[in-house]
């Protein structure tokens, strides 16, 4: 027997709960806009996945993902926001009030802030989902700092990975880029810088097999794909940069986007009046916390003016 889900009408609904959605959820609230959070799988989105923040303004002491997106959580509940652990499954945006379907419920927003995120590509491989935070990293700018004096590799060949390799080796002693072609795809001036870079080393027509340690990673096991020689490297840190992947294939269809972002105008609006963006749902450059909060913030201001 199916229980029919309980209908919930709002004036804001935010869909996301990273820095974007909780930045926007904040200013939407104090405006006194009946705001409804749809968390998704994990509060926080990646965020919460990043064991140590150093560069956010205002917090000169280091601080998790987790203790961040939690003071960003009690100031928008300061406001009145209000927060359903759930995630949504369907979203209709033909006509007012939209229809975001989540497994819990069914909501009948007047707006709505698309705040979904992305995510980083994995290697899917044994051991890496196991280490995310403990020696695999997505993000050099977040943790290269961590890194100091210490052995790291990269994993991938395009313009990020690279760029991202040349960045680690202000920390690093020694950065190796593992890549499973016999050249890169960067632009041929990052190449170059990369190549130049006595502390950049190169492992090509190589991929990872596994990831191995104890209470952090420890090794490397990699695979050459031409010859099929295997070996295990030690390394204390692993950057994978193969991609990033916006999460809105629930949008697919009714809003205008472009290799999977959102696509918004300076205000944030999307192409349906009522409907906004933000965060890394529509960035496919910066990717860093205090851009998607003010991105979030942005969004939220252009729904409040419009709202007046």
């Amino acid at each position: 027997m199916t229980t029919e889900k309980n209908k919930i009408p709002c004036k804001v609904l935010i869909i996301g709960s990273g820095p974007a959605g909780l930045s926007a959820a904040i200013y939407t609230a104090r405006a006194g806009l009946e705001t409804i959070v749809l968390t998704g799988p994990t509060l926080g989105g990646q965020i919460s996945l990043t064991s140590e923040i150093e560069n956010y303004p205002g917090f000169p002491d280091t601080l998790s993902g987790v203790e961040l997106i939690e003071k960003f959580q009690t100031q928008a509940e300061r406001f009145g926001a209000k927060f359903a652990y759930d995630s949504s499954i369907r979203v209709d945006f033909s006509k007012r009030p939209f229809i975001v379907e989540a497994e819990g419920a069914v909501y009948f927003p007047e707006n709505v802030i698309l705040a979904t995120g992305s995510k980083a590509i994995s290697l899917d491989i044994p051991g890496e989902k196991e280490f995310i935070g403990r020696g695999v990293s997505y993000c050099a700018t977040c943790d290269g700092f961590f890194y100091r004096g210490k052995n790291v590799a990269v994993v991938g060949g395009g313009n990020s990975a690279v760029e991202e390799a040349i960045f680690l080796t202000h920390f690093a002693s020694s950065v190796t880029i593992i890549h499973r072609r016999d050249s890169l795809r960067a632009d041929q001036i990052i190449q170059k810088r990369a190549m130049e870079n006595p502390k950049i080393h190169f492992l090509w027509d190589t991929v990872i097999t596994e990831i191995s340690g104890k209470d952090r990673l420890e090794e490397v096991h990699i695979k050459n794909i031409k010859t099929g020689e295997t070996r295990t490297m030690a390394f204390d840190g692993l950057f994978v940069f193969i991609g990033n992947k916006p999460v809105s294939d629930l949008y697919e269809g009714q809003l205008e986007m472009e290799n999977g972002f959102v696509k918004v105008d300076p205000y944030m609006r999307t192409n349906i009046p009522g409907v906004y963006a933000a965060g890394e749902t529509t960035d496919a450059y910066y990717r860093q916390v205090i851009i998607s909060a003010g991105l979030g913030a942005m969004a939220a201001i252009s729904l409040i003016k419009e709202n007046n």
